[in-house]
């Protein structure tokens, strides 16, 4: 995309507003809120310690949770900074409020490569309803803006959009330059075979993305719940397991899709049933699924099976370039996830470019302790996949042309 990046930028000396996605998960530990999973906040590193080395203030902004547009204490980002303080070893004054006199001061007394974060953007009711009044009040702590949340490009929000009608220039910083290059570049002309993997609950959910992938896809492999519903399509007989009902014709739909483009749109052969989802009860394998033998009565699907393990597995063998995006079974239930490692190990063992698009994939690689053998891994949910169907972003087409 042409748009101004961080390295087109004169920052010695400038006030630099980053709006970056702290929006990390935490856990309440002895009275205190501990970050469970840094990913978000170190990705942004490469873009803060640049801007420290060249000389600039940089003026950091992010949301964290839905605190629906007022201060909520249990969503500031105060653990956010401190974290922050120990991953750069350099201290990072905390702004306890987002614009006006506060975050004034502090920005007055920072020096060059000095750090600041604001509090929650999220705490004003501007910065989700896009207030130019809200955008204009960030954009004067600055003179000039850089964006570097890809997870929140998507959103038409005052700190990711509006901002940039009041700055001078505006930029895209390295992970947000890194997401448009795997997840737009790379899969523009990836690598044949190219193998697509989709999981997670709702066929709908992924519907512009099928349809896009299938013109580049060889082998697109489906898992999690969206299964019941292409199943249910086929005339398989699904239980109690979740589906879309209202979506049956649409699987149809693309099922005929796939075989007109010559596309291997492959379905679970068996899967891993249960009689409650819940931890510590127990499941089985069905068997071989066929349109006369799918899930049991009352019975719910929550894993791909063996043979479809292996099925997938040899999928992934023959592949150059593979992109995951959904876990295929329950995977937060240990007991479920055995598919959704499998396939973890799987793409670690492989050979292949192999891009995980964002969402519960990624803690499913995290968790399986694997992260580092993928080639990249998105740290966007709903804008990797809008940005897979070749949706344009809004936090991507706001900044300034090169």
């Amino acid at each position: 995309m042409n748009k101004l990046r961080l390295r087109d930028l004169e920052v010695r000396g400038k006030r630099v507003l980053v709006r970056v996605d702290f929006n990390v998960p935490t856990e309440e530990r002895d009275g205190r809120t501990a970050i469970t999973d840094d990913t978000r906040i170190r990705e942004s590193l490469p873009t803060i310690s640049y801007l420290r080395e060249n000389g600039a203030k940089t003026i950091l902004m992010a949301h964290f949770g839905r605190p629906k547009g007022k201060p909520v204490d249990k969503y500031s980002l105060r653990p956010v900074a401190d974290y922050l303080h120990t991953l750069i070893d350099h201290p990072v004054a905390f702004s306890h409020d987002t614009i006006g006199k506060i975050p004034e001061e502090i920005i007055a007394h920072l020096n060059e490569g000095d750090v600041t974060l604001l509090e929650n953007v999220r705490f004003h009711p501007g910065e989700e309803a896009n207030d130019p009044a809200f955008a204009e009040s960030l954009a004067k702590l600055g003179d000039l803006y850089v964006n570097d949340a890809f997870g929140a490009a998507h959103r038409a929000h005052a700190s990711t959009a509006g901002i940039t009608k009041f700055v001078k220039q505006s930029a895209m910083g390295f992970l947000m330059e890194k997401e448009i290059q795997y997840l737009s570049h790379e899969l523009a002309k990836p690598a044949k075979p190219f193998v697509v993997i989709l999981g997670g609950s709702k066929v709908s959910d992924k519907i512009g993305v099928i349809k896009a992938l299938m013109e580049k896809a060889d082998s697109i492999l489906i898992g999690g719940a969206m299964a019941n519903t292409f199943w249910k399509a086929q005339g398989v007989p699904i239980g109690a397991s979740r589906v879309e009902a209202d979506k049956v014709d649409l699987a149809r739909e693309i099922l005929d899709l796939a075989k007109k483009k010559g596309v291997r749109f492959l379905l679970p052969v068996d899967a891993i049933e249960t009689q409650k989802v819940e931890a510590g009860s127990p499941g089985r394998n069905t068997g071989r699924v066929t349109p006369t033998h799918g899930i049991s009565d009352g019975w719910q699907a929550v894993d791909i099976g063996h043979a479809t393990v292996t099925l997938y597995e040899d999928e992934i063998a023959k592949a150059k370039t593979v992109l995951w995006n959904g876990p295929v079974g329950v995977f937060e239930i240990p007991a479920f996830a055995t598919g959704t490692i499998a396939i973890a190990e799987a793409l670690a063992r492989s050979k292949a470019t192999t891009i995980i698009g964002g969402g519960d994939s990624v803690t499913a690689v995290t968790q399986a302790g694997l992260a580092d053998k993928m080639t990249f891994i998105s740290t966007g949910g709903g804008a990797s996949l809008e940005l897979l169907e070749g949706k344009e972003l809004p936090g991507i087409a706001a900044l300034s042309d090169r």
